[in-house]
């Protein structure tokens, strides 16, 4: 199969544009009550587990997307590193479903913010420009063995993604 690569543009994330998706936390005041600049987290379906994965550069090709339907996932670069992903929302995070490619966004997410993706949303990255970045990853101890779905959109669509920062 012949794949069609894709070229999308990395719009920059703001709280409005990534909404469909999660929810851009940016820095507020210390003793700030929640709210809707807050991420509504969903971690009870498991234990939680926050740590630090580091990860190095790879090609702003995205071949792959995945989603976790039992959890959200919280994600922030250290070290204010900017990064991309790219998203699509899921229809139902609870039923088997395929990414629809036509659909699916990238973002430039600055470095002094944290991602928050909603149950079940599609995503592919953290990409970046810098030879590594070290990132905060919050999900279930068990997310990546047993909530882990990923789609190879070259193999099922023959189609991949070139992120244009």
């Amino acid at each position: 199969m012949t794949t069609t690569i894709l070229r999308l543009k990395a719009e920059p994330a703001t709280a409005v544009n990534i909404a469909p998706f999660g929810t851009l936390i940016e820095p507020g005041e210390d003793g700030t009550p929640y709210g809707a600049a807050d991420a509504p987290l969903e971690l009870g379906r498991g234990i939680p587990r926050l740590y630090i994965m580091r990860l190095t550069q790879k090609p702003l090709l995205v071949r792959g997307i995945t989603r976790h339907s039992q959890v959200t996932q919280c994600l922030a670069a250290m070290g204010g590193h900017d990064w991309f992903v790219c998203l699509a929302a899921p229809r139902d995070p609870d039923a088997a479903e395929e990414p629809d490619p036509a659909a699916i966004r990238c973002f430039r997410i600055g470095g002094g913010v944290a991602l928050s993706l909603q149950r079940g949303t599609w995503h592919a990255g953290p990409y970046f420009e810098a030879p590594a970045v070290d990132f905060l990853n919050l999900e279930l101890s068990d997310t990546n063995e047993v909530d882990h779905h990923t789609v190879r959109l070259d193999h099922c669509f023959g189609t991949a993604i070139e992120i244009v920062p």
